[in-house]
Parts: structure tokens; sequence; C-alpha cells
């Protein structure tokens, strides 16, 4: 039996329990490949924590998570999706000069495919084949995408700045320190969006080793997976490049979310975060001071001035938190959208991809068709309010009916009390959407891995074997 003529019985879904991150590992198995090793064919997508549960320790459970991996798909891990660059979503791609981290186990399972957006090609002028046709060089389009792509490097930058004036300010040096919770919240959104050089580079690696292959995805981008896992296949619905993006413009007379453009046009904006945020990193780490020879007070401050520092502080801290918020969203709207599709049954991961990213592909009667029959849906943004789009929730036919054989399935990875607040209706999971996950789908969290101590969730989809 030829293998191209394979197709899968089953896959399985594992969900690592990696506190506030994603790591899902998928299997298609094939039980009548001739060789054994060809039986099982593997999908990473993602791998990344910020935050593990109380108790947990992360460098441990990632290694666990790692070695789990190791042993279901040694020696052969086919695919990697890494679906954007947050840390919650590849930190666990990063090596060590030892060789001996996450990222060097995953690293020597050898995958033949490594699939990241588009934001992430090194050089936008030579896209890989597949992409859209690129514009012509000092054209409109391509100076937009060059400064679209700088932007996104400036605010790495600024995060790493943010992160450590975050934590200066909340210093128990002071009398009177930045409030804990902005503090924790600003530390926490611009520590996910830090640059994350180790785990990017080791993606590079291994997508250009001999044999395998980097593949940076935009929507509509052709992706061929005949001859590595036969009889599946995978659509990319996101995200949108700038020139595909800038085309729901002309549909709507006002849009107050033109992310993509705007942020192009920002690249001045942030060029001049970073380099600032480089000046205050400086300051706050105490490599440099503003007036070297004054004499300061870190104990005491006269009464008629600590309403103004506390004010000031306070500012300051909203400020820094305004910031990070789209700095993280910006980044969230580079997620890769994927849907997989074998023996009759859809898998969509989403990565956390909201709205912005999320518009253009929900525009199309097309799509909406495509996506109605979904059989599984991994959860945007780890249950956050504004990564699973009324649109395409309404749209998913298999919700209701518990006796149902083809009822929705839907899987969460996600950590309460990480992100986000109930009192402003922002916190993740959002309260509103897990109900609906749990009255009208067959919800799977991997909350329920960590309050059994347990590596992962697993769910299993049976597929039709029709050829």
């Amino acid at each position: 039996m030829g293998e191209t003529t394979l197709v899968p019985a089953n896959v399985k879904v594992r969900a690592y329990q990696v506190g506030f991150g994603d790591a899902f590992l998928l299997t298609f198995e094939y039980p009548e490949a001739e060789r054994e090793s060809d039986r099982e064919r593997h999908i990473l997508i993602d791998f990344g924590s910020t935050g593990m549960p109380k108790g947990v320790d992360s460098s441990e459970q990632m290694m666990k998570v790692a070695a789990d991996i190791r042993k279901r798909c040694g020696p052969k891990l086919h695919m990697i999706v890494a679906s954007h660059r947050h840390k919650d979503h590849i930190s666990g791609f990063a090596t060590n000069r030892a060789g001996t981290a996450t990222g060097d186990i995953i690293a020597s399972l050898n995958p033949d495919i490594v699939v990241r957006p588009w934001t992430e090609e090194p050089q936008v002028q030579n896209p890989p084949s597949g992409a859209l046709p690129v514009p012509e060089p000092n054209s409109p389009a391509l100076t937009a995408t060059k400064q679209y792509l700088s932007s996104l490097d400036n605010m790495n930058d600024r995060a790493v700045a943010a992160h450590a004036e975050a934590t200066y300010l909340a210093s128990a040096k002071f009398r009177m320190p930045l409030e804990e919770d902005i503090a924790n919240q600003i530390t926490f959104l611009s520590d996910d969006n830090v640059p994350n050089k180790l785990a990017v580079e080791n993606l590079a690696r291994m997508g250009a080793r001999p044999g395998a292959k980097n593949h940076y995805v935009s929507y509509g981008y052709k992706l061929d997976l005949t001859e590595l896992l036969p009889g599946v296949t995978a659509r990319f619905l996101g995200p949108p490049k700038l020139e595909q993006h800038a085309a729901i413009r002309k549909e709507r007379s006002e849009d107050e979310s033109e992310f993509w453009m705007l942020h192009a046009a920002a690249q001045g904006f942030w060029h001049l975060q970073a380099t600032t945020g480089e000046l205050i990193k400086d300051f706050t780490t105490e490599n440099s001071r503003l007036f070297p020879d004054a004499n300061t007070y870190e104990d005491y401050f006269p009464s008629h001035d600590r309403w103004f520092i506390r004010q000031l502080r306070t500012l300051r801290g909203e400020q820094l938190q305004g910031l990070v918020r789209i700095l993280d969203k910006s980044m969230n709207n580079t997620s890769v959208i994927l849907l997989l599709e074998a023996g009759g049954k859809k898998l969509l991961f989403p990565g956390d991809a909201q709205i912005e990213n999320w518009e253009y592909a929900l525009k199309t009667d097309d799509n909406l068709k495509l996506l109605k029959n979904v059989h599984l849906y991994k959860v945007g943004h780890h249950g956050s309010r504004n990564a699973t789009p009324k649109t395409l929730w309404q749209n998913f036919a298999g919700k209701g009916a518990k006796d149902s054989t083809d009822r929705l399935k839907t899987v969460i990875s996600t950590m309460k009390g990480k992100h986000g607040h109930s009192k402003s209706q922002t916190e993740v999971p959002r309260t509103t959407l897990v109900n609906e996950l749990t009255t009208l789908s067959d919800c799977t969290s991997t909350e329920i891995a960590a309050e059994n101590r347990e590596l992962y969730v697993e769910i299993e989809v049976t597929l039709n074997q029709e050829k």
C-alpha cells in the first residue's frame, strides 16, 4: 500500500498543563501503515508558559512536558506550529549552551516543518513558496510592511524596558511603591512580550536544517501535507497581511480598530518608545542617574510632597499599563489561525488571535460555511473575551444537545488569576465565555489537569476512514 493512500483513523489532542500558556500535541494514528514507526504522526502547536499554579515549579513542569513529548514522538516530531512570538506560546522552545533545555529536547526530534506567522519572516522581500506575491520594491505596500515589522520589534524592546521600570517602581526600597496590582499586570504583560530570542532562533534553526523547511504563513497560505501527514489538510485563516486587511477599509465608512495600518503608520512612535525605554531601563537599574551628584532620600519624603509623589507614580503606572496592553494586543493579532481537516472532522487552533486578526477571515460567507462544522475548537487566548468573536461562536453548528454525536468539543489552556479582573469583566478565562463553553460544548480545560496534578488532558477524535 502506498503511503500517500493512507488516512488517519483518529487523532489524539493532548493539552499539556503549562499554567498560563499553550502546548498542544496532536497525534494522528495510521493503523494501516506498513512500518510501525509511521503509525503515529505528530504536530506540536505552541509550547510556552508565563506562570504555573501554586506549588508547581515552572522549570520542572516544562521539562516534564518536553520529556513526555519526546517519549510520545521519539524519534520524530513531524511538524511544529508556533502561533506567535509571545512567551506563553514559545518559551519552551528556548535552548541553553549545555544543550539540556526544553528547546534542545524538541530540536532533537528533527521536525520537518516549522510554521510561524509571516511577521517572523527574516526577509520579507523573499517570501517562501506558496506565499502571496511580494509587492514591488519601494512600493507603498512594501514600505508599510517594513514599518509594521519594525514597530513590532520596537514593541518587544519597549517591553523589556517596561518590565524593568515596573519592577523598579514596585520595589520595597520605596516607602510609597507602585500599587501592587498595577505592577503585577505590567510585569506580566511586559514579560510575555520580551523578544524570546533563544526560542525564536531555535525555531528558525529547526526549520532550516537539511530536509526541513520554515513556513511563514498568512491568510490563504498553501501548505501541502500529503507526504508528511497523509489525509490531513491545513488551511490558514490568519494572520492577514497588510495589503489583505487594508481591503476592509473600502467596505466601512468608519472603523475604530484599523489595527494593521495604524500600527504600520505608528512605527515612528514605537521607535521613540523603544529609544526612551532603553534610557529608562538604564536609570531604573541604577546604571545611570539624572543628577548623579545630588543627595537622595529613599526613606523619607516631606509630608507636602508625598501626595504628589504617590500620584506621579500612579500616573506612570497607568501609562505603562496602557502601553503594555497595546503591546500584548499587537502580538496576539499576529497569531496563526490554523484549521486542520482529516476524516471529515475539522480542528481549529487560532492561537491568541483577537478580533482585528479574525475579522478578515470572518467577513466572507465561504469562510463562515467552512467554519460552521468545526468539530474541535481550541479556545483562543486562554479564554479571553475578545479572542472568541461572537460571529465565530454563533456560527458553530455543533453547539447544543449533549446527546448529539457531532457535539462541538472545546479545549482551553488557561489559569485563573493571572490576567485581567472580574470587576472590569476582563478576567481570563472570562466567566461568561466559560459558562457558554461548558453549557453548549464538551469542554475540557487544563485546569482539570492542574487540580488533579496530571501532566495533560486528552481528547480523542474518531475520524472517518473513507479513501
